[in-house]
């Protein structure tokens, strides 16, 4: 008798295939009922919930608001994805991909919708002219720190974090293989950090405010109940950064919008007293 896996000639889908997120997943894309997203006042609409890839606009948003920009008020609407809100035909519409977030800046004649958080945190840079230099070498940097997270995070993520946290059974290959990924992602990250204060230099930015939600929160014991396991303390200089990071009144505020579990519960944001009052509640 053997217990290993073996592929059958063509790939059946298997809807009892266990796992937190098996009511969800699917390998067909497109909308699965009918049904509007709301709209609120603001011209910036957000469809997310409060994950890693969610707070990192948020943040940026609370960022914004910090520096005065009024223009980058929004609002925040509550995408929740264990139960499947992302297949409706209204998310569809702003992203046939159906992972939160998404958004929709109605500043201007013709809405512009905006998916996957990179494009996103990139989009609202350049229309405000903050946490992103605007040319030569500064610039390309933050880039590459900004896409370097895109590249990595699945790999945190989907495969760590799966694996470890989600998945119905612990398999030690995959568990092996996605921690040492894992971990070397964060000696990448301790690495730079020990020669920089921000990922890309002196300057907070948005290669900053992407890669805090994964690496921050990893490394400040906030995700998968990881830290021990991940030995996270020898990680000094991100831990330094991590801790940096957290302690910017923005980045406390964005983190909680969308967030519908823990100790802080903030469904929606569709003004600044929303926060306020949640944060207020908690001290």
């Amino acid at each position: 008798m053997t217990t290993e896996y073996i592929p059958p000639k063509v790939w059946l889908f298997d809807e009892q295939n266990g796992g937190a997120f098996s009511s969800i997943n699917r390998p067909v894309s497109g909308a699965t009922h009918q049904k509007d997203l709301p709209v609120g006042v603001h011209p910036l609409q957000l469809y997310s919930m409060g994950t890693p890839n969610g707070q990192k606009i948020t943040i940026l948003l609370e960022e914004l608001l910090a520096l005065g920009i009024k223009e980058a008020e929004y609002d925040a609407h509550l995408i929740h994805i264990l139960q499947g809100d992302q297949f409706s035909s209204g998310f569809v519409d702003i992203n046939p991909n159906s992972k939160i977030p998404a958004l929709i800046d109605r500043s201007g004649n013709t809405p512009i919708r905006v998916f996957e958080s990179g494009a996103i945190l990139l989009y609202l840079a350049e229309k405000f002219g903050h946490f992103l230099p605007a040319s030569g070498k500064e610039r390309a940097d933050v880039l590459s720190w900004l896409f370097w997270l895109q590249g990595s995070a699945p790999y945190l993520g989907g495969g760590f974090g799966h694996f470890y946290a989600y998945a119905p059974q612990k398999f030690e290959y995959a568990i092996n293989r996605f921690t040492m990924e894992t971990k070397r992602q964060l000696d990448v990250l301790d690495k730079q950090l020990a020669k920089k204060t921000f990922m890309a230099g002196s300057e907070y930015s948005i290669a900053d405010i992407a890669i805090w939600p994964w690496y921050g929160n990893l490394v400040l014991g906030k995700l998968y109940n990881a830290a021990e396991f991940l030995d996270v303390t020898s990680y000094t200089h991100v831990q330094r950064w991590a801790t940096q990071i957290k302690q910017r009144e923005a980045v406390q505020r964005g983190k909680i919008v969308n967030c519908t579990w823990g100790n802080v519960i903030l469904a929606e944001r569709h003004c600044a007293e929303d926060i306020t009052q949640v944060l207020k509640l908690r001290s």
